[in-house]
């Protein structure tokens, strides 16, 4: 059985740390303002790893730097939670350098989302830990059309689990860090129900393409009993995800996966109902298993906070529901 982290209590200490791209590349735009004062109003207080502003030429900063900032916040008695700056690109490069006994000795919420899937994949696979996908530190400084976002982070790391994953009527992929006058809501929310019947299992995922860098390594989670909830950004059109998902779920163990979650896509990738069922039901792993899309997870807005290792219920028909259950 995974371990769960001690969830948040007011006062707690949250530390900011950059295992992808440095915070010096998201403050080129900088809401640190609205974000101070958001994590305020959750009674929380933020610290700073010692290296998230420095900058390399791939815009993060050295495996070195980043692993130091990790191992410090676990092993910080006062930390009580990791909060990523920003996804980006090579968090996976971290990971044959992590103390995963360390993470396993001291349980603390880790959350993030994109590229950190590989980072939270890892600690599940090697540590036993849950770690939970939500909003970056960046997230938080969205002034407007954030208050769900909040909500869900609040509910799964103050509250904890059981609770219902909510569907979103309105939605926004627009891109809020360069202008906060400049926003539009997207109104055909609301889920997809591609295949019909129930599931339960334990959560993986989120970012497909980033989950799909683990296969062959000791880092990769095992699909036996999973529910898989998978996302990606607008870089992946309709052809790039069908090869992705195809390529999971062509590994030996995905015929136990129970049921799958696609989060909503962002405009530009182009993907539509009718691309997205015909990539499902090309997928032999996933014939007669419910499969629920157009979740509030991956890269709009809002996003769901979710239990990475946690266990979740999946039903799809004439009305859907998506509840964690244990997490």
């Amino acid at each position: 059985m995974p371990t769960f982290p001690p969830l948040l209590q007011p006062g707690d200490l949250v530390r900011v740390i950059a295992p992808s791209l440095s915070r010096s590349w998201v403050t080129e735009h900088d809401h640190t303002s609205i974000i101070e004062k958001r994590f305020a109003s959750m009674e929380l207080r933020l610290s700073y790893g010692r290296h998230v502003d420095e900058r390399d030429a791939f815009g993060s900063s050295s495996i070195a730097s980043r692993v130091t900032d990790l191992h410090e916040a676990v092993a910080d008695p006062e930390v009580r939670a990791l909060l990523t700056v920003i996804g980006g690109t090579n968090s996976n490069e971290l990971l044959p350098h992590l103390d995963f006994d360390l993470f396993a000795a001291n349980p603390k919420i880790l959350c993030g989302y994109s590229d950190i899937t590989a980072l939270q994949c890892a600690v599940l696979e090697r540590a036993g830990l849950v770690t939970y996908s939500g909003p970056h530190w960046s997230s938080f400084g969205m002034r407007d059309h954030f208050s769900q976002t909040q909500t869900g982070f609040h509910r799964a790391l103050f509250e904890g689990a059981p609770f219902e994953v909510e569907s979103s009527k309105e939605w926004t992929d627009d891109l809020w860090f360069l202008d906060q006058e400049d926003r539009h809501l997207e109104s055909d929310g609301g889920w997809w129900t591609l295949q019909a019947g129930s599931a339960e299992g334990r959560v993986v995922g989120t970012n497909l393409c980033t989950l799909n860098l683990l296969q062959g390594t000791p880092y990769m989670p095992s699909l036996e009993g999973a529910l898989l909830v998978l996302e990606d950004d607008s870089a992946s059109d309709a052809a790039e995800f069908a090869r992705n998902l195809t390529s999971l779920l062509q590994l030996p163990d995905a015929d136990g996966v129970r049921g799958l979650v696609v989060g909503r896509f962002q405009r530009r990738s182009g993907v539509t109902r009718d691309l997205l069922a015909e990539i499902i039901a090309r997928q032999p792993a996933l014939a007669g298993k419910s499969v629920l899309a157009g979740a509030d997870v991956g890269h709009t807005m809002p996003l769901a906070t979710l239990p990475i290792g946690g266990r979740a219920e999946l039903v799809v028909g004439s009305e859907a529901r998506f509840r964690i259950v244990e997490g």
